[in-house]
């Protein structure tokens, strides 16, 4: 639990100096500013304000932890609508401001706190309800940690580790914004001006928090945080992506996956690997009768495969014809087969965009889309694809990573359905041919600032525009950027002028492009085509040979499309 605690609290305090909190920073920063005066012309000392940093704080962390983690329960509980606290958050915030210009709202505000004893604590009532208000607005600020914590709470599963890590991450988040707000306090104490002006700021703070619920409601802060570099997605993956937080988080509200540790991928024989987790946390269930659900102990008796795959990965795109040969083959001797579609994108998310892919693929077997990643951890799965074998009395015997030994697969699931009906008659194996795809192919490369390989050239710059020139000879396996390029983590965004060349070995060359305008296709210098990207991420064919060869392609975008990666067949 320590290592989990860690994980929390270095993830709470990178979530608390990143740019989605930048907007409330301001109202942190004048909470500890002058007190109304008692009378006029007088003004408050700082004994009457020198708590009003800790009030706000501390009702910000209250309202953040209890609503993370028990918000969607009670909101579901109560039939209310989704996004319920974000607007009671604003109501909030804009009273609260309306509080620091009309001094009769403020007294209304503090009657709460008025059976208090303690005339400061009462004092600070305020300050505290100021706190609350943010914290219901600070929430959607998430990483793994915080997906974790909602995902948990969301399942009503509240367990120690649960509830160790919310009050981890949410300390972690209290000590720069406490910090902030004690240096807000620290200034108007020692700045002559703001004493002197005290109800003049304090109508300058009301009119900024009324702005600053207006801004939030409009989704004003939502283009001034995208015109900020995420000058904390590196450091947040590092720790909450690291594989120590994976191992920490995943099952971290189900044991019952513990006992995959048992097997190792890609066995050549049959083995005990445990029950097989729940398939839970769908969004959206697709190609069964009437959208409805599958349970798997309802398939007890029958032979299971769960492929987990996500539309826009090659990879899986190449394995979805042998899986659906096997569907269709074996599917009147006890196989079930189950797609866990679990998006590696954003735009994967959207249930038109699977059920329109799933059907171009020719997927027309069950998928349920797992957007939260719930059955993914569940299998502490970390591969796309990933196919699991699972016996007629629901304990996991095989698994696979990635591509490949298809006819080993196919081998096991014919001995298991022997083995769950020894009468059953099994008709010849499909003939697929168990190639190894993989051998001198060029691999799978993600244009994301942590995760891209066989880059050459200019150091890249995290989330900044920046100026590449582009390496005079790029090796095979490798790709160079030139002229201008931001890269972010989930993809690298064109500028004015930008190239990106690769040399590659494969039969035909794919990217996952979005935006809108023009991409020029060059292959060995030469252009051989112009593609017109529109909308969301789609995936782009760029070349499309009979057989493997060996050459560079280059694509030149407009400013503005973004590329997700490549992939090769």
């Amino acid at each position: 639990m320590l290592t989990l605690i860690l994980i929390g609290l270095l993830g709470g305090l990178i979530t608390a100096v990143s740019p989605c909190i930048l907007p409330v920073l301001p109202v942190v920063f004048l909470a500890g500013g002058p007190d109304a005066p008692a009378s006029p012309g007088a003004r408050a000392g700082p004994a009457a304000r020198n708590r009003r940093p800790y009030a706000v704080v501390a009702g910000l962390v209250l309202s953040f932890s209890f609503f993370t983690l028990l918000g969607v329960t009670l909101i579901s509980a109560l039939g209310l609508p989704q996004d319920i606290l974000r607007y009671v958050g604003l109501g909030l915030l804009i009273l609260l401001g309306f509080g620091l210009i009309f001094p009769p709202v403020e007294r209304l505000l503090e009657r709460p706190f008025a059976r208090i004893p303690q005339r400061q604590i009462n004092k600070e009532g305020g300050a505290f309800a100021l706190g609350l208000g943010l914290g219901l607005l600070y929430v959607p600020c998430a990483g793994p940690v915080l997906a974790a914590i909602t995902v948990a709470g969301a399942r009503g599963e509240i367990s120690a580790d649960i509830v160790a890590l919310t009050v981890a991450f949410a300390v972690g988040t209290a000590l720069p914004l406490l910090a902030f707000a004690l240096a807000g306090r620290r200034v108007a104490e020692r700045v002559t001006a703001f004493r002197a002006r005290a109800r003049k700021l304090r109508i300058a703070a009301g009119a900024l928090m009324i702005a600053l619920a207006c801004a939030l409601a409009f989704n004003v802060t939502d283009a001034i945080q995208r015109a900020l570099p995420d000058y904390t997605s590196a450091a947040q993956r590092k720790i909450e992506d690291s594989d120590i937080a994976r191992q920490q988080l995943s099952g971290l509200y189900n044991n019952s996956n513990k006992d995959l540790a048992r097997c190792e991928d890609g066995a050549d024989e049959l083995r005990s690997c445990g029950k097989a987790p729940a398939i839970d946390g769908i969004t959206k269930w697709l190609n069964t009768p009437g959208g409805r659900p599958i349970d798997l102990a309802s398939l007890r008796g029958k032979v299971v495969l769960i492929d987990f795959w996500t539309y826009s990965c090659i990879n899986c795109q190449r394995s979805l014809p042998h899986i659906g040969a096997w569907q269709r083959t074996y599917q009147d001797s006890g196989l079930e087969v189950i797609g866990v579609h679990s998006p590696e994108f954003a735009f994967e998310k959207d249930p038109g965009n699977v059920a329109d892919q799933a059907r171009k693929l020719g997927v027309d077997y069950p998928v349920a889309l797992d957007n939260q990643l719930t059955t993914w951890d569940n299998y502490r799965n970390r591969f796309w694809p990933a196919k699991y074998l699972i016996d007629a009395q629901g304990t996991v015997r095989h698994f696979k990573f990635g591509e490949g030994q298809y006819d080993q697969t196919e081998d096991l699931i014919r001995t298991l359905l022997k083995q769950a009906d020894p009468q059953v008659q099994l008709p010849p194996k499909t003939g697929q041919e168990d190639a190894d795809l993989t051998q001198d192919r060029t691999p799978e490369t993600y244009l994301s600032n942590l995760r891209i390989r066989g880059y050459i050239g200019d150091p890249l710059i995290d989330d900044k525009a920046t100026v590449y020139r582009m390496a005079s000879r790029v090796p095979l396996n490798k790709l160079s950027l030139g002229g201008t390029w931001t890269a972010g983590y989930e993809y690298f965004t064109a500028g004015p002028d930008a190239r990106l060349a690769f040399t590659y070995k494969a039969k035909n060359v794919n990217v996952v492009l979005s935006g809108n305008g023009p991409v020029e296709v060059l292959r060995d210098g030469k252009v051989t085509a112009t593609l017109r990207v529109t909308g969301a991420p789609t995936l782009y064919t760029l070349v499309d040979d009979d057989s493997a060869h060996e050459a560079t392609v280059e694509i030149r975008p407009g400013a503005g499309i973004q590329a997700y990666s490549f992939t090769f067949g």
